[in-house]
């Protein structure tokens, strides 16, 4: 070995040490500058011009909603997606597109928006009881539901668990119709255990508020609504997903939901394709999601219509307002018509 190569190797370790080092100094102070600079009581305004109430539910806690019951007909109940800054500004327009028609309710669910944000172990089965919860205390009759995104799978849990109080279902770019990879029982136990190390690795106290800080910075959002979007992303929508993730707590479901922990297994095969209620599904294409499985499993289920709405990429309430109101309409519509 040359003395050139010595000193190379010499050299690695300082190296290392010196990265390591650097390292823990950077995340030492992101995590002094989190506690210390950044504020976590930021004011939450203009979500939705409706009436706000609470509802204490017996599973998922106090639950706000934004309601219109100026209208007549079946009730609507509108749920929000799931990531690092959700809440009911994300379905804002469809609740202003259905207010006065039929009583509408917007829900925040469990850890997001106002509702209650407490440390606790949100899995599936909360936001399915937060569903039925609603409907049955709070609305008092049964509803036509449309959900954004991941809480799809939410929603079809409630309407598989008690179709009398979910009569209808429209899932606007659910999750969960990727195509299925081969893999055994070890996988699907490591994929698991995965996600249970993630969220144990993500939710150190210590770190994991700077760590959400991060995730639901105002540069990372604006990226998030950017890729969900084929036309300009109303600035306000920012504002308000960002004040909504600097709530205290705010940190604690999103943290969850990114570990993978809320995810349905299966859902395709043990929840959607076991509805017998009417279901509408509406997508198009959206970062990071597959609908490969969708066409063939609306197929084997008369009681499914599927609609593309082209030009949009998530959020087609937004993107394609019109087109999307029409199609949601004429579902509702249609549903009525089957109830007389």
């Amino acid at each position: 070995m040359t003395e050139n190569t010595k000193k190379k190797f010499g050299l690695l370790p300082g190296s290392i040490s010196g990265l390591l080092t650097t390292g823990l100094l950077l995340s030492a102070g992101w995590i002094f500058y989190s506690r210390r600079y950044i504020d976590h009581n930021a004011k939450v305004k203009g979500v939705l011009e409706a009436e706000q109430g609470t509802f204490d539910a017996p599973t998922a806690g106090k639950l706000r909603f934004y309601a219109d019951t100026r209208g007549s007909g079946r009730p609507l109940l509108i749920l929000h997606g799931i990531h690092a800054a959700a809440g009911v500004h994300d379905i804002a327009p469809i609740f202003n597109a259905f207010k006065s028609q039929r009583p509408v309710y917007a829900l925040d669910l469990p850890g997001f928006g106002a509702s209650e944000r407490s440390d606790r172990p949100y899995r599936p089965s909360m936001y399915q009881a937060a569903v039925l919860e609603f409907i049955r205390g709070q609305i008092g009759a049964p509803a036509d539901v449309a959900a954004l995104g991941l809480s799809a799978e939410f929603a079809a849990l409630a309407a598989q668990a008690d179709p009398e109080w979910v009569r209808s279902l429209i899932m606007i770019c659910p999750a969960g119709f990727e195509m299925p990879r081969v893999g055994n029982l070890a996988d699907k136990i490591g994929k698991m255990n995965l996600a249970d190390l993630l969220y144990s690795l993500m939710a150190v106290p210590l770190w994991s508020l700077p760590l959400f800080d991060i995730l639901a910075s105002r540069p990372r959002l604006s990226l998030y609504y950017r890729k969900r979007f084929e036309a300009d992303v109303p600035e306000e929508l920012v504002s308000i997903a960002y004040a909504s993730a600097h709530q205290p707590g705010a940190h604690f479901a999103p943290i969850v939901f990114a570990s993978g922990r809320l995810f349905v297994r299966d859902v395709r095969e043990k929840v959607y394709d076991a509805l017998t209620q009417p279901v509408l599904v509406l997508y198009d294409s959206e970062p990071g999601k597959s609908y490969d499985m969708l066409l063939s499993s609306a197929r084997a289920h008369p009681n499914w219509s599927v609609r593309r709405v082209r030009q949009s990429r998530g959020m087609p309430h937004f993107d394609r307002p019109g087109e999307t109101f029409h199609i949601l309409d004429d579902f509702l519509k249609a549903q009525e018509k089957r109830q007389k």
